[in-house]
């Protein structure tokens, strides 16, 4: 495969592995009070701490790694929230819908890892 095209490539695996931490990032921004219960349900013991934590996280690191800012660092630290959101929240072995997201969390934390060991790519502020 031509050079030209890997970076194209790795833009859109930024773009497409960002987008769902944005999105439930900002899902979360909009109903507050529900996101906390849902934490709270969860057996999380500072739902409002676990709250601002998420949206950092998702909505900050999710960012940094669309455009490819400290890109390695910013996906590692996703790459982590991925094991840690799938092992407190879909660890359910006899729900399959629920192990079904806990294997697509381990599968985005791959993805992450594979910016952590390759970069971001040129079309990022990176640029490696």
């Amino acid at each position: 495969m031509k050079s030209g095209a890997t970076d194209w490539i790795a833009l859109l695996g930024r773009v497409l592995l960002s987008a769902i931490f944005l999105w439930a990032g900002y899902g979360k921004a909009m109903a507050p009070s529900a996101t906390m219960a849902t934490f709270g349900h969860l057996g999380l013991p500072v739902p409002g701490l676990a709250y601002a934590v998420a949206l950092a996280i998702e909505i900050g690191f999710g960012l940094l790694v669309l455009v490819g800012f400290k890109a390695r660092l910013s996906a590692l630290v996703l790459a982590g929230w991925c094991i840690a959101t799938a092992l407190v929240a879909h660890d359910h072995p006899a729900v399959r819908e629920q192990m079904i997201n806990f294997m697509k969390n381990v599968s985005m934390a791959g993805g992450f890892l594979q910016i952590v060991a390759f970069g971001p790519g040129r079309f990022s502020v990176d640029r490696t």
